[in-house]
């Protein structure tokens, strides 16, 4: 029988991550030791512990900027589930984000938004999570344009580019993923050297993630997408915002499957972040 007594909440280091990450592993998700640690270097986790000290509940707020904070990693051990762990962490979560002057996002599962909602909460947009192991179609890029490799020296730019269509300040996690999996980060430019998309990527447990994409248009994200397929093998998934339809037809050409979804939320309004017409892919639910 799950305990009901009132869990005592503790902050989770980065010391942790080895402790933390067999719940992301019992839930099934992708998260691998490097995301962990990330994770809990620019943010903070929060947790529960039973008597033995073995992480059985996790959350984690992960900062956007000043005015926005994103929520996740709300993981509960099976044997600690409906005991309401997970309520009182989400709650302390909010409590935390609110209390610096911020508004809180997340990405919510079927399950999480009936929870989600009563809080507070409301419906930006739902996303749709696709797997598929390769693309045997690389669209080409529109006339005029041409793609690289990001470097280093691009990641100020890159940042500053993001932050204007996504309504995220995220310089930290772009430059993670961009040094992380160089192979997955690229970036396009028209004739006179102005941005007009990138993608990046890195590695999972079980699949490799791609994403951020954002560019100016859906035709651009699309060749950029396929460049990074072609970059190393799969098998991938991809979190895409449900609104864009010549993406979701590109997937499904390549044999991608859909079999879970998220929809994106705020506890407040932040400047931006409703629009996804830029955005084209998730950095993922955990990293916004």
């Amino acid at each position: 029988m799950a305990s009901t007594e009132a869990p005592a909440i503790r902050p989770i280091g980065i010391d942790d991550c080895e402790g933390v990450w067999p719940l992301s592993i019992e839930a099934g998700w992708n998260q691998n030791l490097a995301d962990w640690r990330f994770m809990l270097a620019a943010g903070r986790g929060f947790g529960c512990c039973d008597s033995n000290g073995q992480w059985q509940a996790s959350s984690l707020i992960l900062p956007l900027g000043q005015r926005l904070a994103w929520i996740s990693m709300v993981l509960v051990a099976r044997q600690r589930r409906r005991s309401g762990v997970g309520t009182s962490l989400l709650k302390h979560c909010i409590g935390e984000v609110q209390s610096a002057g911020a508004v809180a996002g997340l990405d919510a599962t079927e399950q999480g938004r009936p929870i989600y909602l009563p809080l507070g909460f409301r419906d930006l947009y739902p996303i749709a999570r696709w797997h598929f192991d390769a693309a045997t179609d690389v669209p080409s890029l529109p006339a005029g344009l041409s793609v690289r490799p990001a470097t280093a020296a691009d990641l100020p730019r890159l940042a500053l580019y993001d932050r204007l269509h996504t309504g995220m300040e995220r310089p930290a996690l772009l430059a993670h993923l961009a040094l992380r999996q160089p192979v997955r980060a690229w970036l396009a430019e028209d004739v006179a050297g102005k941005l007009v998309g990138y993608v990046l990527g890195r590695e999972g447990r079980t699949a490799t993630s791609l994403g951020p994409v954002v560019a100016d248009s859906e035709a651009i994200a699309l060749a950029m997408i396929a460049r990074a397929t072609a970059a190393a093998p799969g098998p991938f998934i991809i979190d895409v915002p449900a609104t864009h339809g010549a993406l979701r037809n590109w997937l499904e050409s390549q044999g991608a499957v859909s079999p879970r979804g998220y929809m994106r939320m705020t506890l407040g309004d932040s400047k931006g972040l409703d629009d996804p017409s830029h955005l084209f892919a998730l950095a993922g639910p955990e990293l916004g």
